[in-house]
């Protein structure tokens, strides 16, 4: 079904933007730290029109669902709570938004850790900027977004995601501080290519998981007298704090030193070094993988040609990244194998 199918008339506008596979940094964002994320090739492509009869339409192409905003006071759920919030939140802002019909497609992986709720606002927003002519940039659409996922989907996200699907590209790795939203573009480590495979578990306990870690950093930085996690650099710090919060705080001051290694730059065995114990300290002090992951990520981590794995995301399911030799991208596939072999069901996702 199309735009003109469903609604009846063509649209006014279009506009897309990218899913994200984040590389190092993870839950690190809500602590104020740093990230390294960057656009995957998969998009979501959001079409606008005016709605003729006072009410919101919202179509999802990939779901085949219709949800029609009969009350404004009562936010919608599922997809259709990403679009209602980006709209309100634009109402907060200031900005005169008329009734619309929307039609959603994507290629975003959905439940696998690679933004597809992040590319859905950031579209969204991007082709109501461009219906409207409206005077955003693309921070500001990425800090619109953030709000209405935190306000209307009940994710307490940091503001990565929506940052990396508005600001990345695919040739380059975006380095962002999440305080100060200082960033800039890195190359990706010589000679290599990202690979991205689903694991095939979906993330169930992601979202429900991932508040309760954030509420656990922020009693740490509380019982550290900081601002946020970002403000501790030695890990030896941590160890005043009691379980669990000792060992998720540490897994966040590592990560940041991680990133920031990055950005001196190191070659790509040192890279996937840093990789490897990113999902260590994932696994183990921050505790948001499962054993399907941990499998993945040893067999990727264990094959030639690949300089390192981890789960990206939220963790709890969803995919792995790897970072592959460039010319070695069947070693991906081998390791797919071999995991498949194992008893689970796995895909990659890029390159798609």
């Amino acid at each position: 079904m199309t735009f003109q199918q469903i609604f009846n008339h063509p649209p006014e506008t279009q506009a897309s933007a990218s899913g994200r596979v984040n590389l190092l940094g993870e839950h690190t964002d809500y602590n104020d730290g740093f990230v390294l994320p960057t656009a995957i090739p998969q998009q979501t492509t959001v079409q606008l029109g005016f709605s003729n009869d006072g009410q919101h339409q919202f179509y999802s192409e990939n779901l085949q669902e219709r949800v029609n905003i009969l009350d404004i006071h009562h936010s919608p759920s599922g997809f259709a709570s990403y679009i209602f919030g980006c709209i309100e939140v634009l109402k907060q802002s200031g900005y005169t938004i008329p009734s619309l019909n929307v039609y959603v497609q994507s290629s975003v992986p959905i439940g696998s850790g690679l933004s597809s709720s992040a590319a859905l606002e950031v579209a969204t927003i991007r082709a109501i900027r461009q219906l409207l002519n409206l005077p955003i940039n693309d921070v500001e659409i990425a800090q619109i977004a953030q709000q209405a996922e935190i306000h209307y989907a009940g994710v307490q996200c940091g503001i990565m995601d929506q940052m990396a699907c508005s600001l990345a590209d695919t040739q380059h790795i975006l380095f962002l501080d999440t305080r100060t939203l200082e960033r800039r573009l890195l190359p990706l480590p010589e000679q290599t290519s990202i690979v991205v495979i689903d694991s095939g578990v979906p993330r169930t306990l992601a979202s429900s998981g991932y508040n309760q870690r954030r509420a656990e950093c922020q009693e740490a930085a509380k019982l550290l007298v900081v601002n946020a996690l970002r403000d501790i650099t030695d890990e030896k710090v941590t160890e005043t704090l009691p379980e669990p919060l000792n060992r998720r705080a540490r897994h966040v001051v590592t990560e940041n030193n991680r990133v920031l290694e990055v950005l001196q730059g190191v070659e790509p065995e040192h890279f996937g070094e840093l990789m490897n114990a990113s999902h260590a300290s994932l696994r183990d002090d921050y505790e948001v993988s499962v054993p399907a992951l941990d499998t993945l990520v040893e067999i990727l981590q264990k094959t030639p040609g690949i300089f390192g794995a981890r789960l990206t995301g939220a963790g709890f399911g969803g995919a792995c990244v790897a970072l592959v030799a460039l010319g070695k991208e069947k070693a991906a596939t081998q390791a797919l194998e071999q995991y498949c072999h194992a008893g689970y069901q796995g895909k990659i996702l890029v390159p798609s």
